[in-house]
């Protein structure tokens, strides 16, 4: 504003002395002309203020959402993390529950003994083998991983005056666990039992036919042996 005032005293100035009262100049009109581009440039400042305010308020909302976005992207990314972990955790659970299927049951398919000796019984006919942890060359059940396991064995045979009946025994990794015995002078007679155990992984699980006993089985499967995982350990 003073530098209008000033420009307009310049130019003031700049006119004549004699023409400075002459009738052609009138300084209530310049003055009117000075107060008209006073109050012009008054507006302006005040529109220049107020699009300055605005602008001010512009670039926060800008800075607001700026921040809004950056947070918005790291839930997303934590989302999406949780996401992936929980498919991680979903993918092992299967894994876990796949592997974890575990059970087996079989039948001699015929007849065996007495020996002279103990003898490992090989049970040929498998009724199921989820996991494939039953050696039906060997007759030899290992356990796939650590766990409690339940196994139960049935054993049959025909009773005479001249044998001692049946007996067999459940060994795990050569060490008496459980067994079966009957005995009658005639017909047929059974005797079964069962156990649960807590397995390492790698042991082995098997039964024996013990020395002078005979065991009974055909086609209509008798004399059986299972085991299956009760949990994971």
């Amino acid at each position: 504003m003073l530098i209008l005032i000033a420009i307009i005293m310049l130019n003031v100035w700049a006119i004549p002395a004699d023409d400075l009262f002459s009738p052609n100049i009138n300084i209530l009109e310049e003055l009117g002309k000075i107060k008209i581009m006073e109050t012009r440039m008054e507006s302006m400042e005040k529109q220049m203020e107020q699009l300055r305010t605005e602008n001010r308020a512009q670039a926060k909302k800008l800075e607001e959402t700026k921040i809004k976005m950056d947070e918005l992207i790291k839930e997303n990314e934590a989302q999406a993390k949780k996401l992936d972990d929980t498919k991680i955790k979903m993918d092992e659970l299967i894994k876990e529950n796949d592997v974890s299927k575990v059970a087996f049951s079989v039948s001699l398919s015929s007849s065996n003994g007495p020996h002279s000796r103990p003898r490992t019984l090989i049970y040929k006919h498998i009724f199921l083998n989820t996991g494939d942890a039953y050696n039906s060359n060997t007759g030899i059940f290992t356990a796939p991983m650590k766990g409690v396991y339940a196994f139960k064995v049935f054993s049959k045979t025909y009773g005479s005056q001249d044998d001692k009946g049946v007996s067999a025994g459940l060994f795990r990794n050569s060490q008496h666990v459980i067994s079966t015995y009957v005995h009658q002078k005639s017909g047929f007679i059974g005797s079964s039992n069962g156990v649960s155990l807590l397995l390492e992984k790698g042991d082995k699980i098997y039964v024996i036919l013990y020395r002078t006993f005979s065991i009974f089985d055909n086609e209509y499967h008798h004399s059986t042996f299972s085991g299956h995982l009760l949990f994971p350990m």
